[in-house]
């Protein structure tokens, strides 16, 4: 009985040549390339956590964690983050931006869909959480907006 198996493809067409016999999508995933990086999060939903005002929390719901984030000065990157399994206490970090896991990030912006790298500044690796589903700036609950 012949137990090999065949490795060829099912449907064997040409394929473009990346330079090495290969797409450039069979290498590496539009994402993980400059332009495909750059075109993602050109569209992705998310805030620019230097753009945010100050002293209001923001909201960030990863796909295993919750985080409140309180941007300290405008123009800035530097946050109060608490929330997770790094910050149970609210700590004083620079939220450095969002990432797809690899060497690109988008300057401190939160992106749904994309990792948030923290930095402590304590000199060791950043943390970096797993993908966010949900961000949104925490309303005062003193204000009551229902008419009388």
């Amino acid at each position: 009985m012949d137990r090999s198996v065949s490795r060829r493809s099912s449907n064997p067409e040409p394929v473009p040549d990346a330079g090495f016999g290969h797409t450039v999508s069979d290498l590496v995933p539009r994402r993980c390339t400059l332009d495909g990086f750059a075109k993602e999060v050109a569209v992705a939903a998310g805030l620019n956590v230097r753009e945010a005002e100050p002293l209001v929390p923001i909201l960030v719901t990863t796909q295993n964690s919750r985080y409140r984030i309180i941007p300290l000065r405008w123009g800035d990157s530097d946050v109060l983050v608490q929330g997770g399994l790094f910050f149970p206490e609210p700590t004083e970090a620079r939220l450095a931006g969002s990432t797809f896991g690899g060497s690109f990030l988008k300057v401190h912006w939160i992106i749904v869909g994309m990792h948030m790298e923290i930095h402590t500044g304590h000199g060791g690796d950043p943390i970096i959480t797993t993908r966010v589903a949900d961000v949104g700036i925490e309303r005062d609950r003193t204000t009551n907006t229902r008419r009388h």
